[in-house]
């Protein structure tokens, strides 16, 4: 039998025609949700900006959560707030499929909205979750937040757009809560940070690591490079190894420390007790922890910028991801190579009297070195991260005044001006030396791994 050959071309022309007709509703309801205001750009910031400036007090108080259940908390934060948002976010991707065992509960495309409400409730939700014990007047603030935005969000949105809208932040932060109770190992290690870790059984040979005083006499967190990590691979959890040990004057290790120890012998110069102070962090319920630090920055540069709600929540998701990223390789580094502090290696073998410069003035306890490996630096690591995060956002050429500790009195805090978030960075991480609590291996390999860690985040699919 002989069948009539037909012509492509009707046929061509009727699919193009189909096409253009899915294009244009397509279109047509990309412009129904803008000109109804159901664009997370279309809104301010304070709904992200608020919760973060919380989010930083309760920190500050929170026993146990530095230096990584708090970085930790800021990634589900971030990467929650962004997926409830995602459907009015026309420009992104959602990252719900890179991570398995996440399931996100999709809005209504046919709904509309209010995001700033959105974004309320998803900390509303979490915040309480993360942090079931606040202080007292951080915890006051929190609930006096709750309160004040529910009652604006309402007013603004009208009773059914925020009861929806309400309701579908919650649905995302519960999914995303049960997701993290599934990483056994961050899941509520803030509950004991030491774990049932023995330092010295893992005390092998001079220039590992030692308990130091001031401290608890054991190390914290030696299981945390286990934890969930969102853009990193198990082989971008090591870095480098450190420069070799050796208690010759001719080695490298010596010269780094007398570097160190030269730093207050006599006296510590004035700008360098600024920089050390200024970028400190460490000391619970004096300020919050050195992760959220960069949190605190960006939030500068939202309030800075005057930026949209769109740009805040892609700011924190990162930076969150980056710190917490960060924090999981640094301290796998720092137990697989176990390094010691300056202290124990320059009291040993240069000047038994000699102390850091780390002092809290809540306490009166001075000399003080962090209670874990040194290498490599967790400032540094999270610093590099952190501000590679803040930079695919705003710039690498963003130049700024921290103004995170301006008028505290109980240390140097008068702010300083940078001319870009890798300056920052940069001097975030030196300014472990002049304290006295790193060698300058440790603050140099954590801007490099931090660096690596930080691109591995930006280059998540994040726009399409």
């Amino acid at each position: 039998m002989a069948f009539k050959k037909l012509s492509l071309l009707p046929i061509l022309s009727i699919v193009a025609i189909m096409l253009i007709s899915v294009s244009c509703e397509q279109d047509k309801l990309s412009d129904d949700i803008a000109a109804e205001g159901n664009l997370v750009a279309d809104y301010d910031a304070e709904a992200a900006f608020e919760w973060n400036e919380v989010y930083l007090e309760i920190e500050r108080y929170a026993a146990g959560y530095r230096p990584g259940p708090a970085p930790r908390s800021l990634a589900y934060l971030g990467l929650a707030t962004y997926e409830a948002c995602i459907n009015g976010m026309p420009d992104y991707n959602s990252m719900q499929g890179r991570y398995p065992g996440l399931v996100i509960p999709k809005a209504d495309p046919k709904q509309k909205y209010h995001w700033p409400t959105v974004v309320h409730a998803i900390y509303s939700r979490m915040m309480p979750r993360f942090f079931p014990n606040p202080q007292v007047d951080a915890n006051a603030r929190m609930l006096a937040l709750i309160s004040n935005l529910n009652t604006k969000y309402e007013q603004e949105a009208g009773a059914e757009v925020f009861a929806r809208s309400k309701d579908h932040g919650e649905r995302v932060a519960d999914a995303v809560w049960n997701w993290s109770a599934t990483d056994v190992v961050g899941h509520d290690a803030y509950l004991d940070p030491f774990g049932n870790y023995d330092w010295q059984a893992n005390y092998d040979e001079p220039g590992d690591w030692v308990a130091t005083t001031p401290g608890p006499g054991k190390p914290m967190f030696p299981y945390w490079g286990q934890a969930r990590r969102f853009a990193i691979n198990e082989s971008d959890r090591l870095c480098a190894p450190p420069i070799p040990y050796s208690e010759s004057p001719n080695s490298e290790l010596y010269s780094q420390a007398i570097e160190v120890y030269s730093q207050n012998t006599p006296t510590l110069s004035y700008i360098d007790e600024w920089v050390g102070e200024f970028w400190s962090d460490d000391l619970l319920n004096l300020t919050f922890s050195p992760g959220p630090r960069w949190i605190a920055i960006a939030s500068q540069v939202i309030k800075n910028e005057s930026s949209n709600l769109e740009t805040a929540i892609e700011a924190y998701a990162k930076v969150g991801m980056a710190l917490n990223d960060a924090a999981v390789a640094c301290w796998y580094s720092k137990y697989y190579y176990n390094v010691e502090r300056p202290e124990s290696y320059i009291q040993r073998i240069i000047d038994p009297s000699w102390e850091p410069n780390l002092y809290n003035p809540l306490t009166g306890d001075e000399g003080i070195s962090p209670s874990f490996p040194a290498y490599p630096s967790g400032h540094s690591t999270m610093g590099a991260a952190g501000a590679e995060a803040l930079a695919s956002v705003w710039g690498y050429s963003y130049s700024m005044t921290d103004n995170c500790h301006r008028n505290r009195t109980e240390f140097e805090g008068v702010p300083r001006t940078f001319s870009s978030f890798y300056d920052m960075g940069a001097e975030n991480a030196w300014s472990r030396v002049p304290l006295g609590v790193h060698f300058r291996m440790d603050a140099d390999e954590g801007v490099r791994l931090g660096t690596a860690i930080g691109r591995k985040v930006n280059a998540l699919p994040w726009k399409k």
